[in-house]
């Protein structure tokens, strides 16, 4: 067991956010440990095994709900569902897991970190009730589910890469929009909801939430992640008091700014320029400008699995340049104060 305290992220590295294009496990794997060697995330396969893509790995075991080979969801008898039922395939030796398991023994032996992360309790529960499920009975079971598949994942890693410090980061897409009528949920559920998803795997990784688009971010911080994983200009200006109490505490930023929606060139002069902006921005709103740079990683926006690998592997290139940018301004400012 490696508790989070044993280690500390990389100043400004860059990282990835999950799924790749990659229709081979050897090659996507190398392709992160050569491209992000600070930071590699475990990728995700979707092109090669759609059980690997958020929904069906995460509802993978739980009683009642079928998975399909093409990874779409069915609840034959809603009644059968139970969220005190226990959540099958605990040591992840299912199709959903492959991906997963040859990534940590590829990497066992680092004593740098790895990121891994899983799909978040409420996207999960969203996905229920759209298949089928009360929403009181869909979150309690998304709950349990993702607290139990987040223990099975970091006993996996200690099994198969012992020592290897972890980053554990819940993905949360369903939480675009914020507060929405479609969640069935208040404020305070959201915020239970995520917690308890954090504090199931307290102390054994350093815990984060990632979210590909604006949401309240007030709400997602009071969870109490550890590291916060949000796109450049997804309006987390407005939540700047929060980000700065978050950053004065030790919390680290991972920056989706590099573009996987769009046309990009071939420097990373633009998604510098969003960034910087975004800084400046939450500067003036009073975040420390010192913190914003030291606890910061850069990603690219969302995963890459509708890409292909020539697209994947440029995506990666300008993150890296980008990374370059921050870490050079973080040894900048420690030199200026003498660190």
């Amino acid at each position: 067991m490696v508790p989070e305290q044993a280690f500390s992220l990389p100043l400004g590295a860059p990282t990835s956010v999950g799924s790749l294009p990659h229709t081979d496990r050897e090659a996507a794997i190398a392709f992160v440990l050569e491209r992000t060697p600070e930071l590699p995330a475990a990728p995700t396969l979707p092109a090669l095994e759609p059980l690997e893509s958020m929904i069906p790995q995460a509802a993978w075991g739980i009683a009642g709900v079928h998975v399909a080979d093409d990874g779409t969801l069915s609840i034959p008898d809603p009644s059968l569902v139970d969220p005190a039922a226990p959540l099958g395939d605990n040591d992840l030796l299912g199709r959903p897991f492959a991906t997963w398991r040859r990534f940590l023994d590829v990497v066992a032996g680092r004593t740098a970190p790895v990121k891994l992360q899983l799909t978040g309790p409420l996207t999960l529960g969203l996905m229920l009730i759209q298949a089928g499920l009360g929403a009181d009975v869909a979150y309690a079971v998304a709950g349990a589910a993702v607290s139990t598949r987040a223990k099975d994942l970091l006993a996996l890693a200690d099994q198969r890469a012992p020592g290897v410090p972890r980053v554990l980061v819940f993905d949360e897409p369903g939480l675009v929009g914020g507060l929405r009528a479609d969640l069935h949920l208040t404020a305070d559920g959201v915020i239970d909801l995520l917690s308890g998803a954090l504090a199931a795997v307290e102390g054994r990784a350093l815990t984060g939430v990632h979210c590909c688009g604006a949401t309240d971010w007030r709400l997602v911080l009071q969870a109490g992640p550890q590291l916060l994983s949000l796109p450049v200009g997804a309006e987390v200006t407005g939540s700047a008091g929060a980000l700065g109490t978050f950053l004065e505490r030790g919390g680290w930023v991972a920056w989706g700014a590099v573009d996987t929606g769009g046309p990009l060139g071939e420097q990373p002069s633009r998604s510098w320029r969003q960034l910087s902006g975004q800084w400046c921005e939450l500067v003036q709103q009073g975040c420390d400008p010192v913190l914003l740079r030291r606890q910061a990683l850069v990603t690219p926006v969302c995963g890459l699995a509708l890409h292909d690998e020539v697209q994947a592997d440029h995506v990666f290139a300008l993150t890296r340049r980008l990374a370059e940018k921050v870490h050079d301004q973080v040894m900048g400012i420690r030199l200026s104060v003498g660190a």
